[in-house]
């Protein structure tokens, strides 16, 4: 989805048990990202700043609903924003977007694979029951 040409650093990990505030926090970050319309923003904002208007034509939305998900983003500090005449644009300041994307396409890449693997087996495993003839 969100793509990249450098590899992701991957993030420190705080160790159990997450204080309180922290786990306020993540969950906070979740929600915002939790939001297909976001993720779709977030995909196009890869190939660099946009305007609310570019976004709206690319996505085929209105541009209030775009307008409303892009100033929940810029809230969280996940996008950045400058005015550019009459317009606004988009850009994605918090790079570890792209990190957390490639570990849950990776998540899904390899539970994708788990599962087409079961069900290839469980076909190959399944018996093929015999021909019978109908006695007449």
């Amino acid at each position: 989805m969100l793509a990249t040409t450098a590899e992701p650093m991957p993030a420190p990990t705080p160790k159990p048990p997450l204080p309180e505030p922290l786990v306020e926090l993540v969950a906070q970050r979740f929600r915002v990202l939790g939001e297909p319309m976001r993720i779709r923003l977030l995909n196009l904002l890869c190939a660099g700043e946009a305007s609310v208007q570019e976004l709206t034509g690319a996505l085929g939305s209105s541009q209030q609903n775009v307008s409303k998900h892009l100033g929940v983003l810029h809230l969280a500090g996940i996008l950045s924003r400058r005015k550019d005449g009459n317009h606004v644009r988009y850009a994605i300041a918090d790079d570890s977007v792209f990190a957390l994307c490639a570990l849950v396409c990776g998540g899904l890449e390899r539970r994708a694979s788990e599962l087409a693997g079961l069900l290839d087996g469980a076909v190959d495993a399944r018996p093929v029951p015999p021909l019978t003839t109908r006695k007449e």
